[in-house]
């Protein structure tokens, strides 16, 4: 959200802004829900309020999206006390990563199944630009000092193949897990591959 929709919503009929604000998001969920990535105004048609309304709020389809998925606009899940450790810096990713795979799935799943849809040169979805890969390998940062930066893409590579929308799609649809098991079960899968490279390190 940027600042001008920031300022428009801290002034006057507050409460009647938030609803507002709620209403559009709500719609936004329903429509990546049902398959569409929806423009402002889609968004707002469903809301039952006017474009230039809800332009006040977002002003594109980023700023909108954004604030429904805010992952979108994260560069790190570390934050600003991040451990030396990577196993304990990739425990806070993984966590954290997790915990909005549970909170975001719905979208999730439409984004997945919309990249499977599209041809391969598509890239307009705003929801999936490989985001994971990126915290990954700031989590392993401190392992460039005994691997070459090759052998740390690799490795966050593995790691991203077993944590994300599609094995949790997969341990959920046919693996038969809950949601919050597939995560604890991918947050193990990934401190495995890491300890492994690690050991291999050490030998």
């Amino acid at each position: 959200m940027t600042d001008t929709s920031t300022r428009y919503e801290l002034h006057g009929r507050t409460r009647q802004k938030a609803r507002t604000r709620a209403a559009l998001l709500e719609a936004t969920r329903e429509l990546l829900t049902a398959g569409i990535t929806p423009t402002v105004e889609q968004a707002a048609e469903l809301a039952e309020v006017s474009a230039s309304t809800a332009y006040r709020y977002f002003p594109n389809r980023r700023a909108l999206l954004a604030a429904t998925y805010p992952m979108i606009e994260e560069k790190s899940l570390l934050g600003s006390q991040a451990p030396p450790d990577p196993l304990e810096r990739l425990e806070l990713v993984t966590e954290r990563l997790g915990r909005r795979l549970i909170d975001y799935e719905p979208e999730l799943r439409t984004a997945l199944r919309l990249s499977l849809e599209a041809p391969r040169d598509d890239h307009s979805s705003l929801l999936r630009r490989g985001r994971a890969i990126a915290w990954i390998e700031e989590a392993l940062e401190p392992l460039r000092s005994q691997k070459s930066a090759r052998e740390i893409r690799r490795l966050a590579l593995a790691i991203r193949a077993t944590l994300g929308i599609e094995p949790l799609v997969w341990l959920t649809d046919v693996g038969g897990l809950s949601s919050e098991e597939a995560v604890s079960l991918m947050r193990a899968s990934a401190a495995t591959l890491l300890r492994v490279a690690m050991d291999e390190r050490l030998s």
